[in-house]
């Protein structure tokens, strides 16, 4: 069975000069450890294709069922010389909250 990610976590994003940071949160520990399995480097690189254009890296955080990612080459060269919308990265979040992930 599928599910959207939205249904299992919450999520913050925001900028780290490019890169953009994106922290996703499980609500209870069964729900982290489906997370930690598929919601894997590549599977965030390739849900971003057109918008990270460079090296996805993974952080574990498992004292707070959390994992943070750090999308580099994503923001248009950051906040203050950006010509995107979202130059600080604040909807990334919800937009990977979006993926379906299978249970």
């Amino acid at each position: 069975m599928k599910k959207q990610l939205l249904e299992l976590a919450h999520g913050r994003s925001g900028d780290k000069g490019d890169a953009a940071n994106i922290g996703i949160i499980a609500y209870d520990d069964k729900e982290f450890e489906i997370i930690k399995k598929q919601l894997t480097v590549n599977r965030v690189k390739k849900h971003f294709e057109g918008i990270c254009f460079g090296e996805v890296e993974r952080y574990e955080l498992p004292n707070l069922r959390a994992l943070n990612f750090l999308l580099h080459n994503t923001l248009g060269g950051g906040g203050t010389v950006s010509l995107k919308h979202d130059a600080q990265g604040k909807t990334l979040a919800a937009a990977l909250l979006r993926m379906e992930i299978e249970i």
